[in-house]
């Protein structure tokens, strides 16, 4: 197989991506707490070679847990116990660089790394649920600049801690007795305006080198972070005009910052409801939409835009000229998706809430298998992606379908890997492995 190839993550919470998933017959409820869940579906999509699995956290539980399967599972352990069911799929993390410390996280994900024999990727978030500052004695949420201001240096202590064993430092050499070249494990000592971590770390440099930088944030300041770090983004978008601008945008901001825009992946999030006809699947959908509980969706739009609304008004319009774009909530990526949603759908409430319940704010694709890989097709040949989150609706059979029957179209038309050709994430990735910043020491 030659020629430019998708990038497919299977994109997993707990009972399935829309917000009524638990509720459905078809669903795994009772299983959701049950490891052994987790491992048939990331084997599962790693006998479809995916690149990935993705596991998403917050530090925080949702404002409105009564009505939808929200809890979080903490995910180092949870990949942990993934990467001893699995020997190729790419495990890749959520943690956040406002509520975890660059010591511990840097011992983490290298942890997972080795363990994995390098498979290791890390969600790089700064976190936008305000409730977590009080989980952490804080007064107040920092606000989206601080936030990211903090994630830049977090990245640059976190990737010297890294490099702080150079690659040959660890020397096993039971003849001279001689376990570790300590000339070559160095302290950091960084001192900076939020940070300060002395080193090195307690690890040896990790068969990656370091894991793969993921991004996802689409903001003004989530899009400079990316431009600087991030080796695959993760991203949402309605439109397929909107994923082009976003997807040069983003390239053009990588080249400026004298890095190869071939090696960042944009990957945006896709829901599938697939059936074997149009017909079908659209009852599919419509099935789940009729299973939501307007008082926690009502809910999820007011965290996303601040509206204050009762169910009395789900079917009129959406009161557009009550929401405040000005603030911090108007600096957050999804705000905008939803907003767009409204400027050009001019949606009632209701369907506003059946918009967002699918995949909140990611795009929702009803078809068959067909008229789904067509889909993907156009985003990835028409410069909008390289590759997509699978964000199946439900599990374990809404990536059952996905997998039985999209895989094989994508894999007929020459757009994905019939078997994997390499061993670790950035193998599947195709990007290469960074030199430790020691590498090149006269």
């Amino acid at each position: 197989m030659t020629g430019r190839q998708l990038h497919l993550n299977l994109f997993v919470y707990p009972g399935g991506h829309h917000e009524a998933a638990w509720r459905y017959h078809g669903s795994d409820v009772e299983r959701i707490l049950d490891i052994g869940y987790y491992q048939d579906l990331a084997r599962r999509a790693e006998a479809a070679a995916f690149d990935g699995v993705f596991f998403a956290d917050g530090p925080a539980l949702p404002d409105n847990v009564r009505y939808a399967g929200r809890f979080r599972l903490e995910p180092f352990t949870w990949l942990s116990a993934i990467a001893a069911a699995t020997e190729r799929i790419g495990l890749i993390a959520t943690a956040s660089t406002t509520y975890f410390e660059p010591y511990n996280l840097a011992r983490l994900f290298a942890s997972l790394d080795h363990l994995s024999r390098g498979r290791a990727g890390w969600n790089i978030v700064t976190t936008g649920a305000p409730q977590a500052a009080a989980n952490f004695g804080l007064d107040a949420h920092p606000a989206h600049a601080e936030r990211y201001e903090r994630a830049g240096e977090f990245l640059d202590v976190v990737t010297r801690l890294w490099d702080s064993w150079e690659d040959e430092a660890l020397v096993a050499d039971q003849k001279t007795g001689v376990f570790a070249d300590t000339d070559r494990i160095h302290t950091i000592d960084h001192e900076g305006p939020r940070l300060k971590v002395r080193g090195p770390l307690n690890t040896p440099r990790t068969p990656q080198g370091r894991p793969v930088y993921v991004q996802a944030g689409s903001s003004e300041d989530g899009r400079a972070f990316a431009a600087r770090y991030a080796e695959a983004v993760f991203t949402a978008h309605q439109t397929l005009a909107s994923g082009q601008a976003f997807y040069a945008d983003l390239k053009a901001r990588v080249a400026a910052a004298g890095r190869d825009p071939g090696q960042v992946l944009i990957l945006p999030g896709i829901s599938p409801f697939i059936g074997s006809t149009e017909a079908e699947a659209r009852a599919l959908h419509e099935e789940f939409n009729e299973l939501i509980q307007p008082a926690y969706s009502l809910q999820q739009l007011h965290r996303v835009l601040g509206l204050e609304l009762d169910e009395e008004a789900l079917d009129g319009p959406v009161p557009r000229e009550l929401v405040d774009t000005g603030g911090e909530r108007g600096n957050g990526s999804r705000f905008q998706v939803v907003l767009d949603i409204i400027d050009r759908e001019r949606p009632t409430v209701r369907q506003l809430l059946h918009r967002l319940a699918g995949a909140r704010g990611h795009r929702v694709v009803v078809g068959t298998p067909e008229q789904i890989a067509d889909q993907l097709q156009e985003w990835f040949v028409s410069g909008a992606a390289d590759g997509f989150n699978v964000m199946p609706p439900w599990l374990t059979g809404g990536f059952d379908l996905f997998a039985d029957h999209v895989v094989p179209i994508l894999r007929d038309r020459g757009l994905f890997r019939t078997e994997y050709t390499g061993t670790t994430l950035r193998d599947h990735y195709g990007l290469p492995r960074p030199d430790s910043q020691y590498a090149h020491r006269d």
